[in-house]
This record gives C-alpha cells, sequence and structure tokens, in this order.
C-alpha cells in the first residue's frame, strides 16, 4: 500500500514518553517549595505541551519575575533529577525503529527545552532515529505552527504530507495551524474530550492501537 505521509512529527511528552506524572509531580512540588499558591494535579497536566515560560502565565498569570524565575529554576532541578527513569511507552522504540526502516522522515516537536529533549534522546537511544528535532528552545511554543513549518522546510515535507501525533490541545492546534493532519491520543496529559474539536484523523486510547494503525495506513 502506498504511503499517505511522507513525515511523522512526534511530541514527546505524554505521546512517546510516559512523563506525564513526573512532570505533573516536579510542577506541584517546584510551587509548593518556592511559595506559590497550590494547584491541583488535574491543573498541572493541562500545561504540559506548553513552554515552560507559557505553562507558567497559563497557571500564575503575571506574577512577579522572581517568583516567576524561582518556579522554573525549582521545576527543573526537581524534573532533571529523574529525567533519565523516564521509560518510553511500551513498544515506542520498535515502532521508531520500524518506520525508520520503511522510510519515513521521523521528527520530533516538543514543548521540553533542548537540554531535555537531548538528554531523553540519548537515554532512550532514540537520537539517530529522528531527522530533526524542534524544542521551544528554537521555536515559539505550541500552538504556534513555527516548529511544523520549519520541520517541514528542512525535511522537504508538504503539509498534505505531514501528520503530527500528540496528546494535547496544542499538538492538535499547532497542526491545524500548519495544515497538516493530526493523531490524538488519550493514554497522556489530555482527555480526548480536550481536543476532539480540532478534528484529528484518528484517535487512540493506548499505544498498541496507534502503533498498529500506522504500520497498516500511514
Amino acid at each position: 500500500m502506498p504511503k499517505k505521509f511522507d513525515l511523522i512529527v512526534w511530541d514527546w511528552d505524554g505521546t512517546l514518553a510516559d512523563s506525564t506524572g513526573m512532570i505533573t509531580d516536579a510542577l506541584l512540588k517546584a510551587a509548593e517549595e518556592v511559595g506559590l499558591p497550590a494547584i491541583t494535579a488535574d491543573e498541572a497536566r493541562s500545561i504540559i505541551g506548553l513552554g515552560l515560560r507559557e505553562s507558567i502565565q497559563a497557571l500564575y498569570g503575571d506574577i512577579p519575575t522572581d517568583k516567576a524565575q524561582a518556579l522554573a529554576k525549582q521545576y527543573s532541578v526537581n524534573y532533571y533529577a529523574g529525567e533519565s527513569e523516564i521509560p518510553l511507552f511500551t513498544g515506542a522504540a520498535e515502532l521508531i525503529i520500524e518506520l525508520n526502516k520503511r522510510g519515513f522522515k521521523l521528527a520530533v516537536a516538543t514543548g521540553k527545552g533542548r537540554r531535555g529533549l537531548n538528554l531523553a534522546l540519548e537515554h532512550c537511544g532514540l537520537g539517530k532515529y529522528f531527522q530533526e528535532t524542534r524544542t521551544v528552545d528554537e521555536c515559539f511554543s505550541k500552538p504556534h505552527p513555527q516548529m511544523l513549518d520549519e520541520l517541514m522546510d528542512s525535511l522537504v515535507a508538504l503539509p498534505e504530507r505531514t501528520l503530527m501525533i500528540g496528546d494535547t490541545s496544542y499538538d492538535l492546534q499547532m497542526a491545524q495551524n500548519a495544515g497538516v493532519s493530526a493523531v490524538g491520543v488519550t493514554y497522556g496529559a489530555q482527555q480526548a474530550k480536550q481536543w476532539q474539536y480540532l478534528n484529528p484523523i484518528q484517535q487512540f486510547e493506548d499505544f498498541a492501537s496507534l502503533s498498529k494503525w500506522l504500520l497498516e495506513y500511514a
């Protein structure tokens, strides 16, 4: 069967990496440690996918700069303390290797910083399978389309031949803004009701189902 897509772009946290719980815990702990009002786990999960600066703005609004900086610093300390222990979802590594073998161009578009993504790629050993990556350190935060626009330009892929896979409304809105198809997954940070209005072409409740569909229909 001919390929429908040339380029598959992956979100990282909550889509390939099972990191939602750790991100949430790191943020809740950081807010307490720097003396900011407590937030709920649901509130923390709701901003996963944004850049850290945009996440703090979404959660706390225009708080003093020193408080925002303290929260960002303490979150990073908490997160990186356990980053090397974050696993990929079962079957993720095998799928990426197989998609690469089949000739798909693979890329990552993430709200993580460059340091965090590089560490994650080094830890899981998949860096060589992704031709390009973009982080919030180089581009506007999702849902701005810059990450996808740059990836398509660099990898010479047309929007109609590009697929974005993510677990949040920020991923799917970015895809819509860039004019590319999107698949949503519910095993990460957000429930389907938070992004179904963005009309993904498919949605999946577990990684195994996503993997099967990609190998059969992408």
